[in-house]
């Protein structure tokens, strides 16, 4: 398929599965606000936040639930529009299926890496937020950008800076949970190689 006729099919594709993610983030976030306020730290722990003791003990469904939560409508605001930017071109690309396996499962590495690293260090936050699966897709388009045969299709100096910029804030944001954004770029990266061979 040529790279122009790759703009055509592309300019008549829906995401189906992004704009599914998105108004079920959406849907969070209002029962979040009805119950009481997204930034209610209370409220977060009932509707699934991560916090690693309670993980450990066994609640380790909080490592999905975390992915769907957010804390303010900034929060909210800046990651659907991280995921629709960055998930439209990739669900067309992988296809549903496999670009939910790559949203879910990077989001999981995200939410795990925070686990691994506060077990041993002890400083435990509650978290949550799609920013773990959103690194992931980054960690995607990364690979294609590192890969010849996929250079034409992405541009690798826009990846670069945006996922510079990312890292930056985040490091220089105590509030960033740089763990879940750090595991869920390398699981992204993972899960593409694999999705490649």
């Amino acid at each position: 398929m040529s790279f122009q006729e790759m703009l055509y099919y592309y300019s008549m594709y829906r995401p189906v599965v992004t704009v599914v993610l998105i108004a079920i983030n959406i849907i969070v976030f209002l029962m979040e606000t009805l119950a009481g306020g997204s930034t209610n730290t209370e409220i977060a722990m009932k509707f699934g936040a991560q916090y690693n003791p309670y993980v450990s003990r066994g609640q380790w469904w909080r490592l999905l639930t975390s992915m769907f939560m957010h804390f303010g409508i900034m929060h909210l605001v800046c990651n659907m529009y991280s995921l629709y930017s960055l998930g439209s071109s990739a669900e067309y690309m992988l296809g549903g299926a496999r670009y939910l396996i790559l949203y879910l499962l990077s989001g999981l590495c995200g939410n795990l890496s925070t686990w691994f690293v506060e077990s041993r260090t002890h400083r435990y936050t509650v978290s949550a937020g799609a920013s773990g699966a959103i690194f992931g897709l980054m960690g995607f388009y990364l690979i294609l950008a590192i890969l010849p045969q996929y250079r034409d299709y992405v541009s690798g100096t826009n990846i670069i800076i945006n996922l510079v910029i990312n890292l930056f804030i985040g490091f220089t944001d105590k509030h960033i949970d740089m763990k879940a954004h750090l595991g869920g770029l390398v699981g992204g990266m993972i899960i593409t190689l694999v999705f490649l061979e």
